[in-house]
């Protein structure tokens, strides 16, 4: 007599074999329509962009033809210098860059209060009128190190200067957003470092033009719950990057995130802003690697 625990095991291993492959080859066949140029019939419910750093091999405008060609609407993390060449293709920034000030940077940033007047100014007088001219509407923006400022010390410090730029952004209708990064691999010491303490920043500052840089990669690792992250907090977040975990490398079945599903979350939340891919890419051919990270995310 056949053993049915084991007919059953056999067939539910066969059942998710068979879904896989049909994913798999659907995925496949969408790749090789965008290959063809038959045109990559993206569907409509993302807004899609990548980060230019993870493309720095590649010529800006071979990039900017790519990037055109695969239906995406934004290069981001590029900044003034940049966007009237993006022009020519059409392209905007979803998350615009600066040139920071001397001695400023990610690691030295708005928690400093000796940063404070280097920063307002830049941001007040040059950035953010120059985003505006370019129809940029998001600007990135970061806490710091702490260098031994305490999480509450770090919160204060920053809302004094947000505060002081925030009035320049509200009047040209352009959104500060600051990434979540991860202390704990990539960016040792950063203090907006857990969705948590972004969401106290935003309460703090007040203004629909602060919010926060979901960085999907790094808030996997510093936290995981990512989708239940997203569902609770969706109304602080201005923008969200990806990348695989671990290692930041293509967002595929190489690594752990479910990006269908997180993408899913994400539109189900009324989102209608971009989604910036940031990992960086292992193949020789780096804009196939995009190519496929922009299918994955086009639920």
């Amino acid at each position: 007599m056949e053993n049915p625990i084991s007919r059953r095991s056999v067939l539910q291993k066969t059942l998710a074999a068979t879904t896989a492959t049909m994913l798999t080859s659907s995925l496949n066949n969408r790749i090789e329509a965008a290959d063809n140029h038959i045109g990559s019939a993206l569907k409509g419910r993302i807004n899609h962009s990548a980060c230019r750093w993870c493309y720095e091999s590649v010529p800006f405008e071979d990039l900017c033809k790519s990037a055109k060609e695969i239906g995406m609407k934004s290069i981001e993390l590029t900044g003034p210098e940049e966007w009237s060449i993006m022009k020519k293709y059409d392209l905007t920034a979803g998350m615009g860059w600066g040139s920071w000030p001397k001695g400023t940077g990610l690691t030295n940033f708005f928690n400093d209060p000796q940063n404070h007047d280097l920063l307002a100014n830049y941001y007040i007088d040059y950035l953010i009128p120059e985003a505006a001219k370019a129809g940029i509407k998001n600007l990135i923006c970061f806490s710091g190190n702490r260098n031994g400022i305490s999480e509450t010390q770090g919160l204060l410090n920053c809302k004094k200067v947000i505060q002081r730029i925030i009035k320049t952004a509200e009047k040209h209708d352009v959104t500060l957003s600051m990434e979540l990064l991860n202390s704990k691999v990539n960016h040792r010491d950063y203090q907006c470092d857990h969705t948590e303490w972004g969401v106290e920043l935003c309460e703090m500052v007040g203004s629909e033009k602060f919010k926060l840089l979901y960085d999907i990669y790094h808030m996997q690792i510093m936290e995981g719950d990512v989708i239940a992250t997203i569902k609770k907090y969706n109304e602080y977040i201005s923008h969200y990057h990806t990348g695989g975990v671990p290692g930041r490398h293509e967002i595929n079945d190489s690594q752990e995130l479910n990006y269908p599903a997180i993408m899913k979350a994400i539109v189900d939340t009324g989102y209608k802003g971009f989604i910036g891919q940031e990992f960086i890419p292992t193949r020789t051919d780096k804009i196939a690697s995009l190519r496929e990270g922009i299918l994955i995310c086009d639920i």
